[in-house]
């Protein structure tokens, strides 16, 4: 058949090549991955240096001004866990299985992982470090204008829709896709 139509085979090699362009393409993502890692080690650094700044200052510092801290903390600590939801969840799904079935440490989460999981899990952290993010601005509130508190409740409050929003839509889908598989 080559014979008879030379051009449909040029085509279909065209064609695969095209193809295999498109799917090796999702490595152009690793180092966008690999730069996330180089952003949690300055978030871990961060981290670091504001617990020693708060060991430094211990008994001299109010309890306010600790709970601050450590509010922080805790933002610095909850913003890792995303970083690392998307580096290894993102690098999973979208470039490349990861060989951790016999890990000890595999995480939970990363079995179930799908790009709508994904989605889901990257707005509920959201919305936890914008919950503490509030926290600490009704906490230092006699110090921010009314509507600086205003825009942090209206920014939570978008996130929270927007989270539900996900999670409904993820749930839609999901049925939506066991329906046709039926």
């Amino acid at each position: 058949m080559s014979k008879l139509h030379p051009e449909k085979d040029a085509m279909s090699k065209l064609h695969l090549f095209i193809e295999a362009i498109i799917f090796e393409s999702r490595w152009l993502q690793a180092p966008l991955y690999l730069g996330l890692i180089v952003a949690l080690a300055i978030y871990a650094y961060q981290f670091m240096l504001e617990l020693a700044h708060l060991v430094s200052k211990i008994g001299g510092i109010s309890e306010t001004d600790i709970m601050l801290t450590v509010l922080g903390l805790v933002d610095v600590v909850m913003i890792a866990n995303l970083l690392i939801m998307v580096i290894i969840g993102g690098y999973e799904t979208f470039v490349s299985r990861l060989e951790l079935d016999d890990h000890p440490d595999q995480p939970e989460w990363l079995a179930h992982m799908n790009a709508g999981m994904l989605k889901v899990k990257l707005a509920v952290s959201l919305i936890g470090i914008s919950s503490i993010d509030l926290l600490r601005t009704f906490i230092n509130a006699d110090h921010l204008e009314d509507r600086v508190i205003l825009w942090r409740v209206v920014l939570h409050v978008t996130f929270l829709v927007s989270a539900l929003a996900l999670a409904y839509t993820d749930k839609l889908m999901t049925n939506t896709s066991i329906v046709n598989s039926k």
